[in-house]
């Protein structure tokens, strides 16, 4: 048998530990971690123009999945068995011509699976926005998550991350490059078109557009949006971009020293960026706007004289 003090100082060595876990933070109780640390949740409806949540949390339950983070966050109605989301605080999709839902997105990609399928990691940026579909059913990649997909990686797992640009002389590609370290990315700088392996990088191509064309995933966006998902569609020369609104009508065309900056994937592939415009004025302007407070909640931005243009535009008569 124990002595009894023995037994006393036993206990308050556990009790001390006990404490000491829960005041760093280290999750105490069953189905707890730490694993959620860092989790953003941004709720916005027309391609992020409002606003309906924004959220942040650090401890969430290891099984904690996109559906259950956004059922503990917001009224959420669902539809299909509860794996279709239909109304988030009482926004719902449809609509008078049944055009409008709800999609979300992970790191700025386009999740591959269902909400209630897909498990939230540490420091994911989870983004669902209510908006028309009528353009685009799709939006494989948007830039409005930045710094990511580039710290944690799409889906799964972090890539390699590469600069690739027309001029790795130029400030426009110096200045992408400083931009991505300073959110604490690891890239690297090549030529344009250096040879790449398909699925284990994340690349961000820097340069005028009828240079950066020839990326196949980036030409899509001279097909519109309904390829693209993005609602600008530049030239195939290179002189101009046609910025559109949510119905893919488009609204202005843009000329010389005009920037874009957006993301467009192919398949499965990891999502290509493209920092470009019109000229090397329009690849400089485009670089000014590659940071986290002109990108934040932008499926796409272009640039002209005015400044940042969120994309699609939101044709006068609209508001």
């Amino acid at each position: 048998m124990r002595h009894p003090r023995r037994i006393g100082a036993l206990l308050c060595a556990l009790l001390a530990t006990a404490l000491a876990a829960l005041a760093s933070g280290c999750g105490v109780g069953p189905g707890t971690t730490t694993e959620g640390a860092g989790v953003e949740l941004l709720v916005t409806r027309d391609f992020g123009r409002q606003v309906i949540l924004d959220r942040r949390f650090d401890e969430l339950p290891a099984s904690e999945t996109v559906m259950r983070l956004l059922q503990r966050s917001a009224a959420v109605e669902t539809r299909y068995g509860g794996g279709f989301v239909q109304c988030v605080d009482g926004r719902c999709g449809g609509g008078s011509d049944g055009r409008r839902d709800w999609f979300y997105f992970v790191n700025g990609v386009e999740a591959p699976a269902g909400a209630a399928a897909t498990k939230v990691r540490a420091g994911d940026r989870i983004w669902w926005d209510l908006r028309d579909w009528r353009a685009a059913q799709r939006a494989p990649a948007v830039v409005g998550s930045f710094p990511e997909p580039f710290l944690r990686g799409p889906h799964a797992e972090r890539l390699a991350v590469r600069v690739e640009c027309a001029d790795v002389k130029a400030p426009a590609c110096r200045r992408v490059r400083a931009e991505l370290v300073a959110a604490g990315v690891v890239a690297g700088t090549t030529a344009l078109r250096s040879q790449v392996t398909a699925g284990e990088t994340l690349r961000v191509l820097v340069g005028p557009w009828d240079a950066l064309r020839e990326d196949e995933a980036l030409r899509l966006l001279e097909e519109g949006p309904q390829a693209s998902g993005v609602f600008a569609e530049p030239r195939a020369d290179g002189t101009t971009i046609a910025l559109l609104d949510a119905r893919g009508r488009t609204v202005r065309t843009l000329g010389a020293g005009s920037g874009l900056v957006a993301a467009a994937r192919l398949g499965q592939d990891p999502p290509v960026w493209a920092v470009s415009g019109v000229g090397a004025a329009g690849v400089e302007a485009a670089a000014r706007a590659f940071d986290s407070r002109t990108l934040r909640r932008r499926f796409a931005v272009a640039v002209d004289a005015s400044g940042p243009l969120a994309l699609p535009l939101v044709p006068a008569k609209d508001g």
